[in-house]
């Protein structure tokens, strides 16, 4: 069953129409309906389109945290052969919010780091809804520097509201975990590209995403702080979320003017969750053409690259 967004009722409405009446047609073979769904599937296709067609960004945001959009596992699944995962940071605990390992992407070795949300109740309480703690930063270090020990690039999957901020996280050094982990990005000698595939949540997806390389689906977001966030700490007010998402400048298309981001992959009509094979196949694309441009460069210039890359960030300005 199809989950509808708040913007999405009217399309909601027609889609259900013609479900109706083709559910009727199976149980009344007499019936001859056929031309009048077809007629209610063009007007959804029509309104999906103009829907998608001027997204704001506080929509953008609701696409992106889409309850059925693919996930980091649903894309290691599709994209990568040979998975095999790695647990444990090695000092405290395996955080299931981060998965990781060794793969090959068109057989070549490389290791996939990403955030995990879950995609039922169960899955999202195991995977503390995407939101990692310090274990979880601390096994993302352990794997870059496995990569950087072996030469193998590495593939980051960004899709989380933020690090996870209880107090367990915070008596264990959440704060320096994710200055560690971003610290590790920037030093690692071998390609690092990342794509955000939902949510980029502040210093818990710049931990993942200090990339030579930074990618983002379409309808995906990256910001300092969520919009309800935004507006609790400047209005006072989280139903003001919609004005914080527009200062925000979280969009891709945004980010991408910005020089935040390198690439945008575009998404099927409707969002990813609608033909996730066609979202697959958008970010295998991208990330053979990422890849690519980095192939051949030696440990001392990828390492310079990403240090310029994130130095020169925000030069352009607001008015990019």
């Amino acid at each position: 069953m199809t989950h509808y967004l708040d913007f999405e009722k009217p399309l909601a409405e027609i889609e259900g129409k013609a479900e109706e009446l083709r559910a009727m047609a199976r149980d009344n073979a007499e019936m001859d309906i056929e031309d009048e769904a077809r007629a209610l599937d063009r007007k959804a296709a029509t309104l999906l389109k103009d829907l998608y067609g001027k997204l704001t960004p506080w929509r953008k945001c609701q696409v992106a945290r889409h309850p059925e959009r693919p996930h980091c596992k649903d894309y290691i699944e599709a994209l990568f052969t040979e998975y095999m995962p790695l647990a444990g940071d090695r000092g405290f605990a395996d955080d299931h919010a981060v998965m990781g390992g060794l793969a090959r992407f068109d057989d070549t070795p490389v290791v996939v780091i990403g955030h995990e949300k879950g995609n039922d109740t169960q899955s999202r309480i195991e995977r503390n809804f995407g939101m990692a703690r310090p274990e979880g930063y601390r096994k993302a270090i352990r794997l870059m520097e496995m990569a950087d020990r072996f030469g193998l690039p590495v593939i980051t999957l960004v899709d989380t509201p933020g690090a996870y901020p209880g107090k367990g996280a915070e008596e264990r050094g959440q704060s320096e975990a994710i200055a560690r982990s971003t610290e590790k990005c920037l030093q690692i000698g071998v390609p690092l590209v990342s794509v955000v595939i939902g949510e980029g949540g502040s210093g818990g997806a710049v931990a993942f995403a200090t990339a030579n390389r930074v990618a983002m689906l379409e309808h995906s977001v990256y910001s300092v702080i969520s919009p309800e966030g935004c507006a609790s700490i400047l209005w006072k007010d989280s139903d003001k979320m919609r004005e914080a998402a527009e200062a925000l400048r979280l969009t891709a298309q945004d980010l991408l003017n910005l020089g935040v981001c390198d690439r945008i992959i575009p998404e099927p009509l409707g969002g990813a969750h609608r033909d996730r094979a066609a979202a697959f196949e958008g970010v295998r694309d991208a990330l053979r053409a990422l890849l690519g441009d980095l192939d051949g460069m030696d440990r001392a210039k990828l390492v310079e690259a990403r240090r310029k890359k994130f130095l020169s960030m925000g030069s352009k300005g607001l008015a990019a």
